[in-house]
């Protein structure tokens, strides 16, 4: 019996040093299979996403609005309205639609009116004339808009006046309950959770210049305190991006559930000292981020439906402009002119005035990819 028990203990001690041979085998693989894949050249890891990225583009004389996968390819145009000009596509929280501007007519009497439609370009419709840079709310039952100060055109994109929601259920359009103390926003966005909206104001609301988080159904206004402009909030409501200058990105945490939110310390930095780096915006899964990325300019009045402003602006030309993907779980700085093909990757490289991209998760509806 005691040999038979000896002979048991060895058998079993054989046999669980062998598993523990093969879970070490399993989490050796798994990790190095980790540190492969992070060491592939970024394009290739976008390429497994489940995702897509609308933007808007300048081709052929004409804005139009296109819609690509996560890695940059397959670009389609999903407007190719050559008489109109589309532009700053933003997607609905559930991928199945996006709002934008159009603009129509020349100079100071052009009209910027505000359209809606689905993913793939189908059942556009009009929302509001001189309404500007739109914005979803989480439930994707209405889009915010900022109302144009004069009646009369301005490129600017601060040329704004009040806030108003457009509810998609009854077609009605309503008025901030704090409209009349906001001016000149621009580049405003919902939080995840619903209670605020973040914006940039210039020369307006008793600052020059800041970012300000606005009380979505009340009166508050909170100044984030922190340089720049184009806030954007990732969609797990943990952190927000901007642009600290015309050549940096950043992202860093907010705790938007609080009663006075505020910006931590600066988490990812993204610089480039040679282009402008704008318009960022956050993958689906909060992981990854893209950027307009381009030289400095002041626009191309030679080509019909554009002004003449700051490149970065609504509607101006921007030439040599196209789009890249980052990380945004990376920690520290990314210096885009030292950076490899495992930091980063262009998305898009013809130049054609590419920005103010918008990433959406696909919606399957019925067997059918929308």
């Amino acid at each position: 019996m005691t040999i038979q028990y000896g002979l048991r203990n060895f058998i079993g001690f054989l046999c669980a040093r062998r598993l523990v041979a093969a879970l070490l085998g399993i989490c050796l693989f798994a990790a190095l299979t980790t540190a492969a894949d992070a060491q592939a050249p970024f394009r290739e890891q976008l390429s497994r996403l489940p995702f897509k990225i609308a933007y808007e583009t300048y081709t052929s004389d004409n804005w139009e609005i296109f819609v690509m996968n996560a890695d940059g390819t397959d670009p389609v145009n999903i407007t190719g309205t050559p008489a109109v000009h589309e532009h700053y596509p933003q997607v609905s929280p559930d991928g199945t639609k996006i709002c934008f501007s159009v603009d129509e007519g020349e100079g100071r009497d052009t009209i910027r009116s505000l359209w809606v439609m689905e993913a793939d370009g189908r059942h556009r419709k009009k929302l509001a004339d001189r309404a500007r840079e739109p914005f979803w709310s989480p439930d994707g039952k209405i889009i915010g808009f900022l109302p144009q100060e004069f009646p009369r055109f301005n490129v600017v994109d601060y040329s704004t006046k009040g806030m108003s929601f457009y509810h998609l259920d009854t077609g009605m359009i309503e008025a901030h309950p704090n409209s009349v103390n906001l001016h000149h926003l621009y580049n405003p966005c919902f939080a995840p959770n619903g209670k605020w909206v973040a914006a940039t104001v210039h020369a307006g609301m008793g600052v020059s210049h800041g970012m300000m988080l606005i009380e979505a159904r009340g009166d508050r206004i909170i100044n984030l305190k922190i340089p720049g402009c184009r806030p954007c909030f990732s969609p797990d409501g943990k952190q927000i991006a901007w642009g600290p200058g015309d050549h940096e990105i950043a992202t860093a945490p907010i705790d938007l559930d609080s009663d006075q939110p505020s910006v931590g310390p600066r988490r990812v930095r993204i610089k480039d000292e040679k282009n402008k780096i704008y318009h960022v915006d956050w993958s689906p899964d909060s992981r990854f981020l893209s950027i307009s990325r381009g030289p400095d300019g002041k626009g191309d009045l030679s080509k019909p439906g554009t002004f003449q402003a700051a490149c970065e602006i609504v509607g101006v030309h921007a030439a040599g402009w196209n789009l890249c993907a980052v990380s945004a779980e990376r920690e520290g700085i990314l210096d885009f002119n030292q950076a490899t093909d495992s930091d980063f990757t262009m998305l898009t490289s013809n130049g054609c005035s590419n920005k103010e991209s918008a990433w959406f998760r696909l919606h399957r509806t019925g067997g059918s990819t929308q």
